[in-house]
């Protein structure tokens, strides 16, 4: 897998960075385009929910979530 890549995004009015891989980032971007919205408005929604996982992870697990219930696998 490719290393992570760092990237600075505004959430909720504060700064934050987030290390991801390569095919996260691009899962990420898939899926806030087929919701129609920034990326930025994905990350702001899974940081609110995350509850005490770091978000990095957070952000993995809901793209996994997101892809296994598009192939019938369940959420």
């Amino acid at each position: 897998m490719r290393p992570e890549r760092k990237r600075s995004l505004s959430i909720a009015g504060h700064r934050t960075s987030i290390s991801l891989e390569a095919p996260f980032w691009e899962a990420l971007k898939e899926i806030a385009a087929g919701e129609d919205r920034p990326i930025a408005a994905l990350v702001a929604e899974v940081d609110s929910g995350r509850g005490e996982l770091n978000l990095s992870s957070a952000l993995r697990l809901h793209a996994l979530a997101h892809y296994r219930k598009l192939a019938g696998g369940g959420a």
